[in-house]
C-alpha cells in the first residue's frame, strides 16, 4: 500500500510551467479532484496534504517538495521518517527524459538516470526501493544539456501529450494507493499514447515524384 505520494518540481512562479514540475502538476490535480487541501507545513519544508480512507482503502500523504529539486529528499525523509513510512509504501512521480512526452509507467526501484531529485531522495532514504510514476518529456535536442531542456516550458503540443499522460496515470492512482500497484502498472501501461505516433504524422511527406519524372523526360529526348 502506498502512504507517501510525493511530486517533484522547483517552487517558485517561474518554474511552475517547466518540463521538471511535472510531478507537480499530476499531484497537484490529484489533489483538487479528491477534495484534499495542500498546505505549507514549515517543520516539512513542504506543502502537505492529507487523502483519508475512500476508495483507497486507508489515508496517504501528499507532498510537494518546497525545496529546489537537489534537495527534494529532505522533506520525503522527514515526513517518512516522522510517520514511520517505509520506502515501498512512497511513490514518487517525476518527469522522464527517456520517454517521449505522452508516456507514463511505473516501477519501483531501478536507476535514476542523473535526476537530481532521485538522486537526493535515495541518499536519504538510503534505499532506491520507493515506486515511481514517471512521465516522459522526451530527450533534448541535439546540442542542449538535459539540466537546461527541463527547465524550459514545453511547447503546447507536448504540454498536451504530458496531460493527456496525466490524466491516465489520475485513473490508475486510487489502485496504487490500494497497493494493487501490478494491476495500476498493467492498466497505465495499456493507457499511454506516446507521441511517436504523432511524430510521424507531423513528418512532412518526402516528394520523389518530380525527380523520378525528370528522369523519365531524360530518357525520352536523351543527351543533348
Amino acid at each position: 500500500m502506498i502512504r507517501l505520494v510525493v511530486g517533484l518540481g522547483n517552487p517558485g512562479k517561474e518554474y511552475e510551467r517547466t518540463r521538471h514540475n511535472a510531478g507537480f502538476w499530476l499531484v497537484e490535480r490529484f489533489a483538487i479532484a479528491n477534495g484534499v487541501v495542500l498546505r505549507k507545513d514549515p517543520k516539512f519544508k513542504a506543502l502537505v496534504g492529507k487523502m483519508e480512507g475512500g476508495a483507497a482503502g486507508g489515508s496517504a500523504f501528499l507532498l510537494l517538495p518546497q525545496n529546489f529539486m537537489n534537495a527534494s529528499g529532505q522533506p520525503v525523509q522527514m515526513l517518512a521518517g516522522f510517520f514511520k513510512i517505509k520506502p515501498e509504501e512512497i511513490l514518487v512521480v517525476h518527469d522522464e527524459l527517456d520517454f517521449p512526452p505522452g508516456t507514463a509507467r511505473i516501477k519501483q526501484g531501478g536507476g535514476i538516470a542523473g535526476h537530481n531529485g532521485l538522486k537526493d531522495i535515495s541518499q536519504r532514504l538510503a534505499s532506491h526501493d520507493y515506486w515511481r510514476l514517471r512521465l516522459g518529456v522526451g530527450k533534448p535536442p541535439p546540442g542542449t544539456e538535459g539540466g537546461d531542456y527541463v527547465l524550459q516550458k514545453p511547447p503546447a503540443e507536448e504540454r498536451e501529450a504530458i496531460d493527456a499522460s496525466i490524466e491516465n496515470s489520475l485513473g490508475v492512482l486510487l489502485q496504487c494507493l490500494a497497493g494493487d500497484l501490478q494491476g495500476a502498472m498493467q492498466k497505465l501501461h495499456t493507457l499511454d499514447k506516446p507521441a511517436k505516433e504523432a511524430e510521424k504524422k507531423k513528418e512532412p511527406e518526402k516528394k520523389k515524384e518530380p525527380e523520378k519524372e525528370k528522369g523519365f523526360l531524360k530518357s525520352l529526348f536523351g543527351k543533348k
